[in-house]
């Protein structure tokens, strides 16, 4: 399979480069910084460029059977650079006619079915205080992806550990998850979704 992968300079990105092309795919990941990527492989496009450039996103795009993002901002300035990204990600999936694509979110993005318990609650309020705008990003990255006509799945996760895999994970809502997920499960659980259709055009929340 050749995917698109979007956010792979980053930690988890790396882990979702590399198991990408263990499990034999072919990728194409967009980046800012080429140096930034550490992975060498046959198998493996690096393309220079930022999400908002729309006929960048389209080159990427091209040819490929899913796309993957785990883009997030990277500060709390009011640019929702993401949910720009993402609708020239989308509107590339649609003119090129790739349907699947399986994205991340912090599990502070709420949905009706999640049960948050009081600490969800009270860490769910002080994201919203004092990082209102990488929320409201991510919010609007969600709703795009989930009202879009593509084959969706938005992948919740709580804080992010760069402990080594373990292998089982708890799936559900906000309130049955853990407080942590090592962005190797969460890379490897995302990758699983490109062939398993249990959580299509829905959102789980995972944990370790």
């Amino acid at each position: 399979m050749k995917l698109a992968i979007f956010g792979g300079t980053g930690k988890t990105g790396q882990h979702l480069i590399q198991q990408a092309l263990d499990k034999g795919h072919e990728v194409v990941a967009l980046v800012r910084t080429p140096s930034k990527v550490t992975t060498h492989h046959p198998q493996l496009k690096i393309i220079q460029g930022d999400i908002v450039d729309a006929d960048c996103i389209a080159g990427v795009v091209q040819g490929v059977d899913a796309v993957i993002s785990v883009l997030g901002p990277t500060n709390n300035k009011l640019e929702y650079t993401i949910s720009r990204g993402m609708e020239n990600i989308l509107m590339a999936m649609k003119k090129q006619n790739v349907h699947r694509i399986v994205i991340s979110a912090g599990a502070g993005v709420r949905e009706p079915q999640d049960r948050p318990n009081l600490i969800d609650r009270f860490f769910g309020l002080l994201l919203n205080v004092l990082s209102k705008n990488v929320v409201a990003d991510m919010k609007q990255v969600v709703h795009k992806v989930q009202t879009s006509d593509r084959d969706w799945t938005v992948v919740r996760v709580p804080m992010l550990t760069d402990q080594p895999a373990q292998g089982t994970l708890v799936v559900g809502n906000v309130g049955d998850i853990r407080s942590r997920i090592s962005r190797a499960d969460m890379a490897a659980f995302m990758l699983k979704q490109l062939n398993d259709n249990r959580y299509l055009k829905l959102s789980p929340a995972i944990s370790n």
